[in-house]
Parts: C-alpha cells; structure tokens; sequence
C-alpha cells in the first residue's frame, strides 16, 4: 500500500490531456458538480479509502485549488493515524504546488501541472480519485475529460438539480439540459473520438427524513434526465453527523468498518455502512475488502475506542 504525499515539481510543463491518446493504466474516477456544497470532497474520500481496503494502490488530487478540502482531510490522516497508533492505508497524495491558490488564477500552469501530475500518477496506482471544485475552471475540464468514472453528488433539491436539467414548473418534466450537463456530454463525446467511454452516475447526498412528495418529483426528474444523458442514478447517502465529525481525523466510513473510532465520534450505524457497500458495489471499484486491523492502541495524542456493535 502506498503511503504519503508526493507533489508535483512547479513550473514544468506537459502536453494538455485533449492532445493526445489518454494513458491506459490507472482508472481515473471524479468527483464533479459545479456546484458547490454538495459533498464532493467527503464522497472522494469514502471512495479512496473504500478502493485501498480492497487492495486498490490509490492517488489523490484536490483540485479545488483555495478551498483544498480533500487535501487537507489528508493531512489531517497523516497527522492522526500515527499519533493514535493506528495503522491504516493512506493514497498518494500529488499536489499541483505546495500553495495551490497561489495558481488558482494562472489556469495554463494548473492545467500543465495537473497533466504532469496525472502522468505520474496512472504510471503509478490502479485508480486516481480526482475531486474538481465547484465551478467551471479549465483544469476542472481538464480533469473530466480524463475521468473514466465521474460521480456526481447533490442535495436533495431542485435547487441543485438545476445545475443538471430544467424542470417545468407547473409539470416537473424536464425542459431542458443545463450547463454542467452539457459539459459532461460533451466531455463524453470527445473521449468517443479516442476510443474511451466515460460512465457518469449521478447520486443524491446529504438525505434527511423520510421521503417526501419533493424527492418522489426529483426522482422522477432524475429518471427522465437520465435517459437524455445517459447517466446512472447511484445509490443514495444520508445525512450523518459522523461525516462532519470525522473530517479532523482523516477519517471514513470505510475506515470505521475495520478500524476502533476515535471515543469523541459517533458510532455508526449499519445501515451507514451498508450505505457504503451499496457504492462500492455501484462504481465496481473491484479488489476485496481486507480482514479488519485489530492491533491497535490509543495514545495521549489520538484518542481511539473499539466500535459498538
């Protein structure tokens, strides 16, 4: 298993991803919505660290340039894992540059890097997980048109399902694909010209309660956009506190199936890991799940406790 952090060296240059035959071997998976909030880091990190339980070698890149979120998850495992005595898989880490808003603005330099990055890493790992920020930059383009698997999470809204397709007010029924879809449409269809497929799914985050006559219409607006697109519906995920508590950690859910909890979280429940599998299952991110580490300690400085059964 590959542990630690690797950056990309500044100010080289390689050729841009549209310009060639993509290189064959790493899976490259994204997580894209131009809209922000939408749980794009959280979700780059389960399906990380679930891929590395299955015997995966996985890469990391944040390119959410200012808010780095997925990175600084990162290294916030780095920090916590030794510290707590607990030994547990980490992906390669590549960063752009070791300030990457300082190259927030200059987008032929991100995009070069990023290039320069991915050829490293596909040479390297079996997947590279690759979370995009929410907006419209080029190295965000650069990155779906390398993604053989892009993962779009949102909310449980229509204000987030706008971002992919126009409803009729007054009918529900889709009027319309919106910007970030044509994008991915797009992006599929230059991939096609190289022979490469690209295989969208589309899931909903951050559930709450019970269902409702707004999610029956979401889904049945999902379903509709799905047959213009051609993108999968993925299984969904709840809205958990244990998320937002885990991230000082560096930690997932993927890792709370084989690994003693910190005693400050939440324990989770087994629908939350059932929850996982269902995504696994779903991105057919392959490998088999490793026995659980049972040798592990707490220490002054990182607090762990076994989980509740």
């Amino acid at each position: 298993m590959f542990n630690g952090f690797a950056r990309a060296a500044p100010g080289s240059r390689s050729r841009s991803p549209l310009a060639g035959p993509l290189r064959p071997q790493a899976r490259v998976l994204v997580t894209g919505n131009e809209k922000g909030g939408s749980g794009k880091s959280t979700l780059a990190a389960l399906i990380a660290t679930a891929a590395l339980y299955r015997g995966r070698r996985v890469a990391v890149l944040d390119l959410d340039l200012r808010q780095q979120s997925l990175s600084r998850l990162m290294q916030n495992r780095r920090r916590w894992l030794p510290a707590a005595g607990v030994p547990a898989p980490m992906p390669l880490e590549y960063k752009l540059v070791e300030d990457p808003a300082s190259i927030a603005e200059d987008h032929a330099m991100a995009v070069g890097l990023f290039d320069e990055a991915m050829e490293l890493a596909c040479a390297t790992v079996d997947l590279v997980v690759i979370d995009t920020p929410g907006g419209d930059t080029p190295v965000s383009r650069a990155a779906h048109a390398r993604a053989d698997l892009l993962v779009t999470p949102m909310n449980d809204s229509f204000v987030d399902f706008d971002v992919l397709g126009t409803v009729d007010p007054v009918t529900f029924r889709l009027e319309r694909v919106s910007h970030y879809a044509r994008t991915i449409l797009e992006a599929r269809a230059g991939r096609a010209r190289r022979g490469r497929d690209l295989d969208w799914v589309v899931l909903c985050n951050r559930l709450t309660g019970a269902g409702s006559h707004n999610r029956d219409r979401l889904d049945r607006a999902l379903a509709e956009l799905a047959a213009e697109t051609g993108f999968r519906v993925g299984p969904s995920l709840r809205e958990r506190v244990i998320y937002r508590e885990m991230f000082p950690y560096g930690l997932t859910l993927a890792d709370l199936s084989a690994l003693p909890r910190p005693g400050a979280l939440s324990s989770p429940r087994a629908a939350a890991r059932e929850e996982v599998a269902a995504l696994v299952e779903a991105l057919n991110l392959g490998g088999v799940e490793t026995p659980p580490i049972t040798v592990l300690s707490g220490s002054s400085r990182g607090e762990a406790a076994a989980e509740n059964p």
